[in-house]
């Protein structure tokens, strides 16, 4: 049970997905914190703990091997599972727990030393009501107490003219041993429940960077945050709770960050009464200025513009970006009756319309050696300025899309036997663009859905 509920855990944190796009410089960079949460409803049905119960307990409960223990009582008793155990849920998140008994019993008859035994074989049926709570230090509280016998058929020692039921004196025995089954299934269950070792050992997992693209040397650094959960409920079929997590990330290109210390201890759960199913992921795509300039010569090297007749033509012969504090600079190179170079400026937005990164409020300063007339100054810089505003971009629709689709698939999908998850991306948009020395960083909101069902586990 341990290594399976860890499991959970586990497929919680390979949910997060960042995006790494052309990152090639050499020095290290270290990106902002991205403040992200995820929230996850569990879902585990009433079968799926009936059979760890069937599991755990097998072959003989009770066994008395001895006729003259318990004050000479000539009575000898043998009581074995018989059947599958029955786990009923109750109000106030209590089950009611009903084990079939096969007992086989021996008593003998007689007196001064002198017996006739003879055997029989019953069932029954015995109860128990159980409370479950899942306390802040991730162990699991039960407070089990005795709900009585059902009888199948009461025992009866034949020896033929005389006849000796003895489901008295059974049923109290069986009692009192019931009685001490209590305090061992409560003591059993907050033993075999440990989840502490095996979350420490996750947690301290995803404090080492994550290389998320070995070819650019890009690693991502995870540092989970506050951990909350919601009251466990039982319900009719399944039991029913939601895990939340508070987690940062961190961008590196570059060489490797240095792992933080290893954590000693796992931190409890905060109690929260509602956690929202939906829930918000943040993650990055970075686009080195080498990669920008790429795609802007693509785009814009080698194409012509008339300013004022057919033979004035001005043809773009280079590009280059780079940064300037928050702004992105295009420095334009050109020929023919504008021969020199031209210094563009904006600030970079996503263009949700044409899923591209674009810029705004641009700025335009023209540096050339030929240039006589304030006319021809204005057109070329009306036009260039057009071709800017209106045809740049750097294209961000395929990766969104291939992105939206490999976080889509990890949200369904069987991690673990028996451990199924399924979820929704709702919504996959670039909210904001960061300018740094080698890079725009593109800060991506997801909004997504998720549930974990439990089902077919191999306890």
């Amino acid at each position: 049970m341990k290594v399976h509920s860890s499991s959970f855990i586990i497929s919680v944190f390979l949910l997060l997905a960042i995006l790494g796009w052309g990152q090639t410089n050499q020095n290290l960079h270290i990106f902002p914190k991205i403040k992200s949460s995820i929230s996850v409803p569990i879902s585990i049905s009433i079968e799926e703990i009936n059979q760890l119960v069937n599991n755990s307990i097998k072959g003989t409960i009770y066994q008395d091997n001895s006729f003259t223990d318990n004050d000479n009582d000539q009575f000898k008793v043998k009581v074995d599972k018989y059947g599958a155990i029955k786990l009923t849920a109750l109000k106030d998140n209590r089950f009611l727990i009903e084990v079939p008994l096969q007992i086989w019993a021996e008593k003998g008859y007689g007196a001064l030393g002198k017996y006739v035994y003879q055997d029989t074989n019953f069932t029954i049926v015995m109860k128990f009501i159980s409370s479950v709570e899942f306390k802040p230090d991730w162990t699991l509280e039960t407070k089990t107490t005795t709900y009585g016998f059902d009888w199948t058929t009461k025992p009866i020692l034949d020896y033929g003219s005389v006849k000796i039921p003895i489901a008295s004196l059974i049923e109290s025995t069986l009692k009192e041993q019931q009685a001490k089954f209590t305090t061992v299934i409560d003591e059993q269950v907050k033993e075999s429940f440990d989840l502490k070792p095996y979350l420490l050992m996750v947690w301290n997992n995803f404090n080492a960077p994550i290389n998320i693209s070995p070819e650019y040397k890009t690693w991502l650094k995870i540092t989970p945050g506050t951990v909350y959960m919601t009251p466990i409920t039982i319900y009719s079929n399944y039991i029913k709770g939601t895990v939340g997590l508070d987690l940062y990330s961190e961008t590196y290109i570059g060489q490797i960050p240095m792992t933080s210390p290893l954590a000693m201890s796992f931190p409890n759960y905060v109690l929260k009464k509602e956690i929202p199913t939906d829930f918000s992921l943040k993650t990055t795509a970075n686009v080195t200025f080498e990669k920008a300039t790429e795609l802007a010569k693509q785009q814009f090297v080698g194409q012509e513009f008339v300013l004022t007749s057919e033979k004035n033509k001005v043809k773009i012969t280079d590009m280059k970006m780079y940064p300037e504090d928050d702004l992105v600079v295009i420095e334009v190179h050109t020929e023919g009756e504008i021969r020199g170079t031209t210094i563009i400026k904006g600030f970079p937005y996503y263009d949700q319309a044409k899923q591209r990164i674009a810029l705004r409020d641009v700025k335009f300063q023209l540096k050339s050696r030929n240039l006589f007339h304030k006319t021809i100054t204005t057109l070329f810089e009306g036009k260039i300025k057009r071709m800017i505003a209106d045809e740049y971009g750097i294209p961000m629709g395929d990766i969104i899309k291939m992105s939206k689709e490999s976080l889509t698939d990890s949200f369904n999908k069987e991690y673990y036997p028996g451990i199924f998850l399924k979820g929704n991306v709702i919504d996959f948009q670039p909210v904001q663009i960061l300018v740094f020395p080698s890079n725009m960083t593109v800060v991506i909101d997801t909004q997504a859905n998720l549930r974990l069902n439990v089902n077919g586990l191999n306890f």
